[in-house]
């Protein structure tokens, strides 16, 4: 396979670490239509620039960066005003191109996209933030805009919902997070978590309900099906806000959600679509004074050719944190 140059604009870039996420499997799987094979995935990385484009004025070779999942063009008027999580012409590494399960990656309209990791942030940490973290910081601090206080449920303790406690702790919130892994539901209880909820058939939204007086001012659905949005929305207390951010892919017709309690409560339903790099810098900062700790989510870090193995049943690991790659060949 041919080593990546660099486009018009981006960059080459060593990958040092990349993450393992359930938005993987989805390609894996067949729910992304941008997704043909053959196919590299991978879209959580941090690493070294190795090569540079024509064009690109702010980064040079050996610079430690990462990157969002969504990357914008850099050009439309989203990315002009620092909202390029939602440029119509976004690319995304490992789903509208060749991704960072790789030992080298391109990337696209550098000068937009790219964030500088400090030297006292480990590419691991950095690797993590593009997906689950930036979005689970931005669904809370950026979206929701959580107050001290405020009780957020958390439907899922993988990735994104750990780092959606965490998150939600740093910023004085009280937490609650909801699997029906308890290995998972211990680390979110180390990561702070106010309660812990095990989805065994408990009655979720009632047992929220009694834990707040009411139920919580935020929830967030980390998983994504019609069974964990509702549990998220029904959990809700009058005028909250529910996050969608576990994709919700219509394997038997487009997913039934309580849009009755939405009306009658007066909720609103927010979607979360990552984290522009534009906004990286309040979070870098949390990161780099130590409130904000994402090294404390990796689980595991494996190997390329365990990745391959881990990959296709991704959907059905029972894990309490974050799996990281590190692609370097000879890595044991």
């Amino acid at each position: 396979m041919a080593e990546p140059t660099a486009p018009a604009g981006g960059v080459v870039v060593r990958v040092m670490a990349t993450g393992m996420c359930r938005s993987d499997w989805h390609a894996w799987a067949g729910h992304d239509d941008d997704v043909v094979f053959p196919h590299v995935p991978g879209h959580e990385l941090a690493g070294v620039i190795t090569e540079v484009g024509a064009g690109v004025s702010r980064w040079r070779t050996g610079d430690r960066v990462t990157v969002p999942f969504v990357c914008g063009c850099g050009r439309c008027e989203w990315c002009r005003s620092g909202q390029a999580q939602v440029c119509p012409d976004q690319q995304q590494p490992g789903f509208t191109h060749w991704g960072s399960f790789a030992e080298y990656v391109a990337l696209h309209a550098a000068d937009t996209n790219l964030i500088a990791v400090p030297e006292q942030v480990s590419f691991e940490a950095a690797a993590g933030l593009g997906c689950r973290f930036a979005t689970a910081y931005r669904s809370l601090a950026g979206r929701a805009r959580l107050a001290g206080g405020e009780w957020v449920t958390v439907i899922g303790a993988g990735g994104v919902g750990l780092s959606a406690v965490m998150i939600a702790q740093a910023l004085g919130g009280r937490a609650i997070a909801v699997d029906r892994n308890p290995e998972a539901l211990a680390v979110a209880s180390a990561l702070g978590a106010a309660h812990t909820l095990r989805a065994d058939g408990t009655d979720i939204p009632a047992a929220i309900a009694d834990l707040t007086g009411g139920g919580s001012h935020v929830a967030i659905d980390a998983v994504g099906s019609e069974q964990t949005c509702a549990d998220a929305i029904l959990s809700l207390r009058r005028r909250g806000r529910h996050i969608q951010v576990g994709l919700l892919p219509p394997l038997d017709g487009h997913p039934r959600v309580p849009m009755a309690r939405v009306i009658g409560w007066e909720l609103d339903v927010l979607g979360s679509h990552g984290m522009a790099a534009a906004d990286y810098p309040a979070m870098m900062a949390l990161i780099e004074n130590g409130t904000l700790r994402p090294q404390r989510l990796i689980e595991r870090t494996v190997g390329l050719d365990e990745a391959a193995e881990l990959l296709p049943r991704f959907d059905q690991a029972t894990v309490a944190g974050m799996t990281m790659i590190n692609p370097i060949s000879g890595y044991a």
